[in-house]
Order: structure tokens, then sequence, then C-alpha cells
């Protein structure tokens, strides 16, 4: 049912118009919203009336109208007073209720809509059929964004998030979880990858701004179809857990962009288990110091030059090419060379990414 903050804003804009004061009851006589604390309604003659056949009543304070959706009665709006004017206004406001509950009853339909065509719960023939009946293009180009925020506000996320693209009929926006809001967007022809790209941007620089969040902002790659909705978001899902494990400090990534760490989390544990047998014997990472660990990450983020690599870190090139000698002794890996450099770097990204299962399954087993 439509909330009754909405309920609210509607009988207080209307009140800001006519000067009237309103209230809207359910039909056992419950306030649901009232324009003023002391508009006094008999909640016994509001539940008297709701059985009657009739739509619209008068006593010598006020008039009663039935509100309904969809055919059956659900409100009573009460206006006070018993005039000519007061029954206008009470059939114009209970007009707009009624414009309210349908267009939320909608938006409620498409929102399902899209959670179960998400999650993959729906046959071909009822995506066609229902999108039909819910006057949603089944031929258009969309893409999945994921949005993790990282604070409790999603209440006002989703709203803020919504108001982005309130221009734009025909995307979405859903909140999926608790932390997790789902926009599933409408792409034009000419939109690329940096179009794409804008748009998260956009949402994170708003969030940030408006709610002091620090979302996590992934998407998928461009559907054509409808049906193929799921598949983007499939791809929206994996990107954001797999540049958790590999981009840890990048909010924003793309499918498109993830590039080895693809396919590195969906590997099996014990194949990686026996790469890194295979590439570092009975060493491990954790057997490195901060200062190597550090030294290897900036060395690879300079594609191995060793001249800008002992600048930012603000040492004597001989010292970095110590450290790498250090690493060859200890590895058998020169990582000046470039395939040795990426032996070592599937190694690290692996050991990452074998954390992430380890401290997953304690977490599984944590939460029993």
């Amino acid at each position: 049912m439509v909330s009754s903050q909405l309920l609210q804003k509607t009988l207080d804009d209307i009140k800001n118009i006519t000067g009237k004061n309103m209230a809207i009851l359910d039909l056992d006589g419950r306030f649901a919203a009232r324009t003023d604390e002391n508009f006094h309604v008999d909640a016994d003659q509001v539940a008297a009336f709701a059985v009657t056949a009739i739509e619209q009543t008068k006593d010598k304070n006020n008039t009663y109208f039935k509100v309904r959706d969809e055919g059956q009665d659900v409100y009573v709006l009460v206006v006070s007073g018993n005039g000519e004017s007061d029954s206008l206004v009470g059939v114009m406001a209970r007009y707009q209720v009624e414009i309210i509950l349908a267009a939320y009853k909608e938006k409620f339909d498409k929102d399902n809509f899209f959670k179960s065509l998400l999650l993959d719960n729906l046959m071909l023939l009822d995506i066609f059929d229902r999108a039909k009946r819910l006057h949603i293009e089944i031929e258009q180009q969309r893409v999945v964004y994921i949005i993790r925020l990282q604070k409790k506000n999603q209440d006002d996320a989703i709203e803020i998030v919504r108001s982005l693209f309130i221009n734009d009929k025909d995307t979405l926006c859903t909140p999926l979880s608790k932390n997790d809001i789902v926009v599933i967007k409408a792409v034009g022809e000419k939109e690329d990858a940096n179009a794409l790209e804008a748009v998260a941007r956009n949402i994170y620089k708003v969030l940030k701004n408006d709610i002091k969040d620090d979302p996590y902002i992934s998407y998928g790659t461009v559907i054509k179809d409808l049906k193929d909705v799921s598949k983007s978001y499939r791809e929206a899902s994996m990107t954001m857990e797999v540049s958790r494990i590999f981009s840890g400090d990048s909010h924003i990534n793309s499918y498109a962009n993830l590039g080895i760490g693809r396919l590195i989390y969906q590997l099996p544990i014990p194949l990686c288990n026996m790469y890194l047998r295979e590439i570092l014997g009975e060493f491990s990472i954790d057997d490195f110091d901060e200062e190597t660990l550090v030294t290897i990450n900036k060395f690879f983020e300079n594609s191995l030059n060793v001249s800008e690599t002992s600048r930012q870190l603000y040492i004597h090139r001989n010292t970095l090419v110590y450290r790498l000698d250090k690493i060859q002794k200890i590895t058998g890996l020169d990582l000046r060379i470039f395939d040795d450099a990426v032996t070592f770097k599937i190694a690290l990204m692996v050991s990452r990414y074998m954390k992430y299962v380890e401290t997953q399954e304690k977490n599984k087993i944590g939460g029993k």
C-alpha cells in the first residue's frame, strides 16, 4: 500500500490550495493521514460508512468519500464542511489520491517485475506478457548498475538516485537488498563506454555530496533485449565482488574492464593452491614484508619502469635493484622480465582471491 507520508503530503498540498482540513482513514476508521491533529473524525461513523454501497455522504460537520483502487474500496476521505464547495474539493481530492494509488501500484508492479527479471525468476513467455501489460519496451538497450551503500541511509539514497533519472521514463531505480540499489538504465544508440562511466560517476558524486556516503558502483555490459537484463545484472554483481578483491580502492568499476581478475575469480581453490605451489613452492606471499610488497605493487603500477618506481618510492635506483634481486633469489622470478612479472602478478592476485574466499567462509561460519 502507498506510504502514509505520501498521503500526508498530498493532503497538505491540497489544503494549501483550498484551505480545507482533510483526513484519510482506512476502512476500520484508523487515520492514515490528516492535515490537522485537532481535526476530529468519528471512527465509528467512518467504519459504518465504509460498509455501505454509497460513494459519498455528509453529516453536519463533514463530507465523506470512498476512495477506490481497481474497483475496491481502500480508504475513506473526509473533508471538513458539508457545503457544495466542500463536495467539490472532496471530489478533486479523491481523484488525486486515486491517481497516486494507481501510479504507486504501477510502480510497485514494475519494481517486482524487474526484481524477478534480475534474479532470473521468469519464463520467457511471462517476460513478454508482463512487459506488454506494464508498457515496458522489450527491444531497448539497457545496462544494469549496482550501487552498494556504505551507510544505512537507503531511503534517502534511493530518492536521490531516482531524482537523477526523473526525466527518463525508461530507467528504473529500485532497492534490491539492505545496502544495494539497482539502476536498470535505458541506453541510447550513441552512448559509448565513456557515457556509461559518466553515469556512474554522477551517481557517486551526488550520493557523496548529498548524504555523505562513499558507495561502490559496478555495472555490466549493454544488452539489447529485455530478457537479457539478468545477464547485465550478473555481470555487475561479479564486477562488484571482483573489484572489491583486486581493486579495493576503486569505487567505480565496469565488467568490461575487469581483466584477468574475472578469470581468477572463477578458478576452483584446489587449482589456485596448485598454481601457487608451482610458482612459489613452500614460500607464501604473506612471507614478504610490507616494504617488499609496496615495492612490488609500485613496480607493477609503473609498468616495470625502474627509474620511475625508485623516484615515486623516494629511494635510490640501486636500492630498488637490490630489492628486485632479493625477490628473484627467493622466488626465482625476475620482475624486470615481462613473462616473470606476469607470472608473479597472477600469483599475487590468486593469493588475494584465496584470502577473500577464506574470509567469506569464516564469516559464514561465524554467522551461523
